[in-house]
């Protein structure tokens, strides 16, 4: 007796999962499904995790697609540039399912490996023809500020967008990017002459740029010398004049009073002697030391 019921719960436990895996399906968080009936899927996607309800095969099916970004990188490729240079090119992709319910139409049964096969497809075209709008200089430049990488990435990523927008794929681009850039043997050299001519143009423009400059620091220089000497002259004119000006009043008093005027000039010249500090030994008849002639004398203290 004992046995048979435990039989019979076991038998209606089955039963009861069973009619679980029947009628209900699960969503998990990183997933959105496609619910189809007689295989025409639903119109809305279910993208919120839960447990829904459903009818068995064959009369709906559940579709679970990854709803995180995928990614992928292209093959090492050749592409020729706007100015007939080949260059290879390498493209990392994240991509992820925007609209699951025209994703799953579009490749059999939703298959994820499918639909990459087809987006790498159109990430070479999208690539050849951007590469082809631009010369090689674009991606290697002897000056970083000419580069325009960042423009390129966004101009193929663009491109691949609105293809994938126009055939109603249910897919979108998250990022791209330029992950490895080379050059053919064959093209290496040239290359590399032209990136050195280049450079050396550089260096002439900044050798001219500094060479001008130097010319204008220069003629400043000789510009402001030239001021500072004019300046100089004038004043020393300037004070010649004064000077002569005032020996000309002095020599009008002097030409009235001869005696006075050889009297200064052996003043001003015992004045010169005497500033040297020394031991004089002169005598008192000769010029200017005669004035010390008939000076008063001091009559000794008593």
């Amino acid at each position: 007796m004992k046995r048979n019921l435990i039989t019979v719960l076991i038998a209606a436990v089955l039963v009861v999962v069973f009619t679980l895996l029947l009628f209900t399906f699960q969503v998990r968080q990183s997933e959105v499904a496609v619910l189809t009936t007689f295989g025409k899927p639903a119109d809305k996607n279910i993208d919120k995790p839960s447990l829904y309800f459903k009818w068995p095969w064959p009369i709906q099916k559940v579709y679970r697609f990854d709803e995180r970004v995928q990614n992928f990188e292209d093959k090492f490729s050749e592409n020729l540039t706007a100015d007939n240079t080949m260059l290879l090119t390498s493209v990392y992709v994240g991509w992820r399912i925007s609209d699951a319910k025209e994703f799953f139409p579009k490749f059999t049964d939703g298959s994820v490996p499918a639909a990459q096969q087809q987006l790498e497809a159109m990430l070479r075209s999208a690539k050849a023809a951007v590469i082809g709008r631009h010369n090689l200089s674009d991606f290697v430049n002897a000056d970083a500020s000419k580069l325009k990488l960042e423009q390129i990435e966004d101009e193929i990523k663009t491109t691949v967008q609105k293809e994938l927008a126009a055939q109603q794929y249910g897919m979108s681009i998250e990022f791209l990017g330029i992950k490895k850039l080379g050059l053919p043997e064959s093209v290496t050299q040239t290359v590399f002459d032209r990136m050195k001519s280049e450079r050396q143009k550089y260096i002439s423009e900044a050798q001219y740029e500094g060479e001008a400059e130097a010319t204008k620091i220069k003629s400043a220089a000789e510009r402001q010398a030239a001021d500072e000497i004019a300046n100089a002259q004038a004043a020393a004119t300037r004070i010649e004049g004064e000077g002569v000006a005032e020996a000309a009043k002095t020599l009008a008093t002097f030409q009235e009073n001869p005696e006075l005027a050889v009297f200064q000039l052996q003043l001003n010249a015992l004045k010169d002697s005497l500033n040297q500090k020394s031991t004089l030994i002169f005598d008192e008849r000769t010029p200017p030391f005669n004035l010390f002639r008939n000076l008063p004398t001091n009559s000794p203290a008593k």
